[in-house]
């Protein structure tokens, strides 16, 4: 997932960076990446393959699947991360499935199936991305469940229309990380191309992700399918370039008193919670904590039933009354 950029370099497992560069010099970048649309051919195939649903939204077509549309148990929209797309949630959506709930994923723009827009893609893009899909549905309220960079999602869709949340819920977020606003966030043809010639270390760096990382052994290919798609480097540069300090809206958050979990892995790497703990605490201080062992950025899939067993026991079934916010 690696949803700074920033940090592709700086964290990583010093074997798996320079197995990353071997194959970067070996192998050319030019004619492998980038080079399938997202056209209507495309969703036609997608859907036979996949199954799910496209629905054209006012900044393109998102790919979303849901399960159990008549469930008296709540709704749950799930929400992936920096550039990993819906399918990083594929253990959590089966159980929430299994278990009754109304479960929501999609992909967010410029990831997975979803279009890749040519604009800026900032929270606000994303988070209205959710709100409309939610209102497609004729949802009324749901909880949110954010994965790291989809923290960021779920607050800004909070701020927006508060009356549709029943719940946030953070996994590894950096949304509460220190944030040096970009002060031009346009994306170059050269910063693409320079992005491009990095995919294979991008790719292999995504086992930084786990704790142990030898028990995923195919996810960098996962990866790399996505790194076909045009416009995904667009989107990842611009997604970064694109962040700013979430703590205003965190505060306003806490003003709203949505109920507030944030959920950890104690190994994380990527997301350091001992850099931001004391903010959080300011920002956040009714939230509920907990932390998943042996795990570290993505304790959904690697402490998979300590976490389900969290989301759905202890958050979920604990909080059946909806919170309406005038």
């Amino acid at each position: 997932m690696n949803l700074i950029i920033s940090k592709i370099n700086k964290k990583h497992n010093p074997i798996i960076v320079l197995i990353a560069l071997l194959i970067a010099c070996a192998t050319p970048a030019s004619n492998q990446y980038e080079y399938l649309k997202k056209n209507a051919p495309f969703r036609s195939e997608i859907l036979k393959r996949e199954g799910g649903h496209f629905v054209e939204l006012s900044d393109g077509f998102t790919y979303y699947k849901q399960e159990n549309m008549n469930s008296e148990k709540g709704v749950i929209i799930l929400v992936h991360g920096f550039s990993i797309p819906s399918y990083i949630w594929e253990n959590t959506y089966e159980a929430l499935m299994e278990k009754g709930f109304h479960v929501v994923v999609l992909d967010l723009y410029g990831r997975g199936f979803s279009d890749n827009p040519d604009t800026d893609y900032t929270d606000s893009l994303m988070a209205n991305q959710v709100l409309e899909l939610i209102n497609h549905l004729n949802i009324t309220q749901a909880h949110l469940v954010g994965l790291s960079n989809g923290g960021r999602i779920i607050s800004q869709a909070a701020v927006l229309q508060p009356q549709l949340i029943q719940s946030l819920i953070y996994v590894s977020s950096n949304s509460f990380e220190d944030i040096e606003a970009t002060k031009d966030v346009s994306v170059s043809t050269d910063e693409i191309v320079e992005f491009i010639s990095r995919y294979p270390a991008i790719a292999l760096g995504q086992l930084d992700d786990f704790f142990d990382p030898t028990q995923f052994p195919n996810w960098p290919d996962k990866y790399t399918a996505l790194q076909q798609y045009k416009g995904f480097a667009q989107a990842l540069i611009s997604t970064r370039k694109n962040h700013t300090s979430m703590d205003v809206i965190h505060q306003k958050i806490n003003d709203l008193n949505l109920p507030v979990y944030t959920i950890w892995g104690v190994a994380d790497q990527v997301v350091v919670y001992d850099e931001f703990k004391d903010k959080l605490q300011k920002l956040l201080p009714n939230r509920q904590e907990f932390f998943i062992e042996q795990s570290a950025h993505l304790p959904q899939m690697e402490n998979e039933i300590a976490f389900e067993k969290l989301l759905i026991t202890e958050i979920l079934v604990q909080d059946k009354i909806p919170v309406i916010v005038e």
